[in-house]
């Protein structure tokens, strides 16, 4: 942390909050493209291997991601093969899309990586410190 920003602020929850975003976020975005991945692409095999084959709407919905950014990840997972993307029987206009076998071992190995990038970052804590961390983030979160 900086020893040289002003003590009310360094003891400020929301800067803490913020900086902690900030190194998670470099984290994971390091590890991610030295793996040729995104988080977009994360979010969306997660919600394919939990939900199933769904359409791009509902994967925008599940992984709170716009249409635009859907659409564009769905096609550089289908340009990967690691998932499909075919017309819907019971509606033309809507893209149902479905991964892949290789899109399920892609998955594995990025959860890999994001065990690994959760180990880099609460190195500091304990085991028990971590999970009273997600307790609590979980209901700050629960609080919008």
């Amino acid at each position: 942390m900086d020893d040289e920003l002003p003590a009310r602020l360094r003891a400020l929850p929301t800067w803490l909050i913020s900086q902690a975003e900030t190194r998670a976020h470099r984290l994971l975005t390091e590890r991610l493209g030295a793996e040729g991945a995104r988080g977009y692409h994360v979010r969306l095999l997660a919600a394919l291997a939990e939900f199933g084959p769904a359409s791009q709407a509902s994967l925008g919905r599940r992984t709170a991601m716009n249409r635009s950014d859907v659409v564009t990840a769905v096609n550089e997972l289908v340009a990967q093969g690691l998932a499909e993307r075919a017309e819907d029987p019971a509606d033309r206009r809507r893209n149902i899309v479905t991964m892949t076998p290789a899109g399920a071992a892609r998955l594995a190995r990025l959860d890999d990586v994001l065990a690994g990038v959760q180990d880099e970052l609460l190195a500091p804590l304990s085991a028990a410190e971590r999970a009273d961390l997600v307790r609590l983030l979980t209901r700050l979160l629960a609080g919008r």
